[in-house]
């Protein structure tokens, strides 16, 4: 009988759980997958817009072709912002660990900050975020008074220093863009048990010491999911040189749809590669287990 009602058990929760999801995959089905197929499929055509139709003219790998050995614009875009996602990611993450630290503590109008931080991710829709770079409010005036791009322009190599210029300039809107994230890392500071902080402290261990080796790795899950939404998110966002190429690409008559979707592809393949990057490096089980410390 104990047999059976741990099958029965088991089976009610996996039907709860497809039943959580059955809306999802509905709506993919519905609403997903056939425009994923058929943007798959023009990749591999010539596409020609006419009064008539859209009509298709196979060309097989042609358009991927074009893109890494005939379109160096495509190529030098795409490298310098994966160079700029690579110093960003970190500037991101550290600033909200630390603003979520500081949030965290008992302090005053808690929920007042909270929503200070959080309110740029609200107002700064695409064209307001433009309109602000535009105007210059994107960067930090003590970085070119001092002269510090001018320094990294003569002392850096051009391949480097563009991406890391590039971020200067625009460090403001990527600290903007940490809301979300801030409020991530508070969901987690929040599940640590205080009795643990409590025991630490007795045992006499200091505030750095508590940091590394307590509210560090509880806290690392959460790392990972805004480690992820920080790449999805700078990878969409409406700075992105690459998806204006691809706007720009699509209306042009010599390429079409057919190469902007071919370049769109391309897009998607880098943003999965990083994403299946940063699950193996920093989804790893390093949880500590006394079973295999005591053999």
């Amino acid at each position: 009988m104990t047999m059976l009602r741990r099958m029965f058990r088991r089976n009610r929760e996996m039907m709860t759980g497809y039943m959580f999801v059955l809306p999802w995959i509905l709506g993919f089905l519905l609403f997903m997958a056939y425009p994923i197929y058929f943007s798959l499929n023009m990749s591999f055509n010539k596409v020609i817009i006419s009064s008539n139709g859209i009509k298709k003219d196979f060309i097989r790998w042609n358009n991927f072709k074009y893109a890494f050995l005939s379109d160096p614009k495509y190529v030098e875009e795409l490298l310098m912002f994966i160079k700029s996602v690579v110093f960003m990611i970190p500037i991101v993450i550290v600033f909200s660990l630390l603003v979520a630290l500081l949030i965290n503590q008992p302090i005053r109008f808690k929920g007042f900050f909270r929503a200070i931080f959080f309110l740029p991710v609200v107002i700064t829709s695409g064209q307001v975020v433009k309109e602000l770079f535009a105007q210059g409010a994107a960067s930090v005036p003590i970085v070119e008074r001092y002269g510090i791009i001018d320094y990294l322009q003569n002392n850096l190599d051009p391949s480097w220093s563009e991406p890391i210029i590039s971020i200067i300039q625009q460090l403001i809107v990527i600290l903007w863009y940490s809301g979300v994230q801030i409020l991530i890392f508070l969901a987690g500071l929040q599940k640590v048990n205080s009795q643990i902080y409590e025991a630490a402290s007795i045992d006499g261990a200091s505030p750095w010491e508590i940091f590394w080796k307590i509210t560090l790795p509880s806290i690392k899950p959460f790392i990972l999911v805004n480690i992820i939404y920080t790449v999805v998110d700078l990878f969409t966002n409406s700075l992105n040189n690459v998806i204006d190429l691809i706007k720009v690409n699509m209306f042009q008559i010599d390429t079409g749809f057919g190469y902007a979707t071919a370049l769109a592809w391309i897009y998607f393949m880098v943003i999965f590669t990083i994403l299946l990057v940063v699950v193996l490096v920093f989804g790893r089980n390093d949880d500590y287990n006394p079973r295999k410390a005591g053999r």
